[in-house]
């Protein structure tokens, strides 16, 4: 039986898995291969990297420590979760494992627009998913936002912190954009251009973007995905844990769930979505984890 099975190999449970080995604990983690930070071309925005650093470079850097201490790393899929006497049953796809406590660190899925090259686009940094991580990186810069809500209209509104020049291409229906945001947005200056998705193409070779809308077509240094993201809280609901209204999971103040020994940390907690805070998470999860099995003997 594991101390610690750990659910995904992103920057909370390779966090967690450090701690965990450098505590001497038998601490397995499963990793499917689709962190969202593997997707961040360069981060300057994680203290300690003031030139930046690639997603990839970063998970591949916190993966060589997390072995260096012990820790397994292996792909799969976890498939379900059961409590069992003494902690859990983990189904994968390559079998059963069992385990005194779990972590999920299974983090979000981005709702994506349904843009050609989009990947491509993400690679370039012309289509960006969060504005607090790289925003400063617009100032002065064409910016628009794509979204069909408040929500869009809040992160439209944050952009002005960076740049003047910031637009809403409001793909949503004429009831999804509530008008206390359309306040909002004409308050901060944005402006909001009515537009469906088809509309957003882009320029590979100039490296920007266009939405063909009313008044013609205009032209965006960076775009902005607001359409929102999928907690990936299967696992936990199958434990029996409770989420908040907005589907993330609810933890106490050491990330431990409802259910007792599954803890959770990063993006599928709660909805700041930053690196370093999905590394504080699963480093006071593994602190907590590593006491509660000292307290009880183990």
């Amino acid at each position: 039986m594991h101390d610690c099975v750990a659910v995904g190999a992103g920057p909370a449970g390779l966090t967690a898995a450090i701690y965990l080995g450098r505590f001497r604990r038998d601490v397995r983690v499963i990793e499917a291969g689709a962190s969202r930070a593997a997707r961040i071309p360069l981060s300057r925005n994680h203290p300690g990297f003031p030139d930046g650093v690639r997603g990839r470079t970063l998970l591949g850097r916190m993966r060589r420590q997390a072995e260096r201490y012990g820790a397994t790393i292996a792909a799969g899929r976890v498939e379900g979760l059961e409590l069992r006497e003494g902690g859990f049953r983990l189904i994968t796809d390559a079998g059963e494992l069992v385990a005194r406590t779990v972590l999920l660190a299974t983090g979000v899925v981005d709702i994506e627009p349904d843009i050609p090259d989009l990947q491509e686009a993400v690679a370039q940094g012309l289509i960006r998913i969060c504005p607090i991580c790289d925003g400063y990186e617009t100032i002065g810069e064409r910016v628009g936002v794509i979204g069909r809500d408040a929500h869009a209209a809040r992160e439209a509104a944050f952009m002005t912190t960076y740049t003047r020049d910031v637009a809403l291409i409001h793909v949503g229906g004429p009831r999804d954009l509530p008008e206390a945001a359309r306040r909002q947005l004409a308050t901060a200056g944005v402006e909001v251009i009515e537009a469906p998705i088809e509309s957003v193409v882009l320029d590979r070779k100039r490296i920007s973007a266009i939405c063909v809308g009313p008044g013609g077509p205009r032209r965006f240094d960076s775009l902005y995905s607001a359409l929102g993201v999928m907690p990936q809280t299967q696992l936990a609901l199958r434990a029996g844990a409770q989420v908040d209204d907005g589907g993330r999971l609810v933890v106490n103040e050491h990330q431990e769930t409802s259910v007792a020994g599954l803890y959770a940390a990063g993006d599928v907690v709660r909805g700041l979505n930053q690196i370093s805070t999905a590394e504080a998470e699963g480093a006071i999860a593994a602190t907590d984890i590593h006491n509660r099995l000292r307290d009880a003997g183990l």
